[in-house]
């Protein structure tokens, strides 16, 4: 028997189970017949979806260990830090589809050519060639404020970034989600130390730390923090 059901907090997601198997994320998918990597895809009832999995996606980790703060709808404009290859962009952009918009920043010039690829079949993905701790570089190319300044980015100085970048682009009451890869900040250090490390300085910025969850397994020594701005 296979089961189908919505996801609670995050549209157009879905939780998928089959007979006798743990449950995984799908997301409806916004191309149809169109990979953007080598996810699995699945038509069920005349729709096609696409498998989401937690080693390829940090939020899908979060997901799963039950995060309730997802301040992401349809609509959000998001400003993507990091966004790699574009996988967990792409998935977002089935959440969004029509509605919504990612300006997806990248540094390295070999890895945007695959992004920019992701972008030309997905017409609410924005790619930008740019290096997050100066987002001054980039700011003509994003002529809004956003909803969500999302990072995931291997840097030592993370709280910084994204503070920084939110200055510049976030709207008031806006929400950041920050991925901490405590081992990029002080490999030396314990990572619950530095998690609350990377929440004061966050705290110190005006932000409202909601919720927090840590990744572990699927991404060891990484955690979640979910804030709000209150400027």
């Amino acid at each position: 028997m296979l089961k189908l059901r919505a996801h609670e907090n995050l549209a157009n997601t879905f939780w998928y189970q089959k007979e006798n198997e743990s449950e995984i994320l799908l997301t409806l998918n916004y191309t149809p017949g169109h990979k953007a990597y080598d996810e699995k895809l699945l038509e069920i009832g005349g729709q096609e979806y696409r498998v989401w999995t937690p080693y390829r996606s940090k939020i899908v980790a979060a997901l799963i260990k039950k995060l309730k703060t997802i301040p992401i709808t349809p609509n959000s404009h998001i400003l993507y830090l990091g966004a790699a290859s574009g996988t967990t962009c792409s998935h977002l952009s089935d959440v969004l589809r029509n509605q919504g918009k990612i300006y997806c920043v990248e540094f390295s010039s070999r890895v945007i050519r695959e992004l920019v690829q992701i972008c030309e079949v997905r017409d609410n993905l924005i790619p930008i060639l740019g290096d997050v701790r100066y987002p001054e570089q980039y700011r003509m190319l994003i002529p809004e404020q956003v909803d969500v300044v999302y990072s995931d980015v291997a840097q030592p100085e993370q709280a910084q970034i994204i503070i920084k970048n939110a200055e510049t682009f976030l709207k008031s009451q806006g929400w950041i989600l920050l991925f901490v890869k405590s081992r990029s900040v002080d490999v030396t250090k314990d990572p619950e130390r530095i998690y609350k490390e990377q929440i004061k300085i966050l705290k110190n910025a005006t932000f409202t730390v909601v919720e927090v969850a840590h990744l572990s397994p699927y991404s060891e020594d990484h955690a979640l923090i979910v804030a709000q701005w209150q400027k």
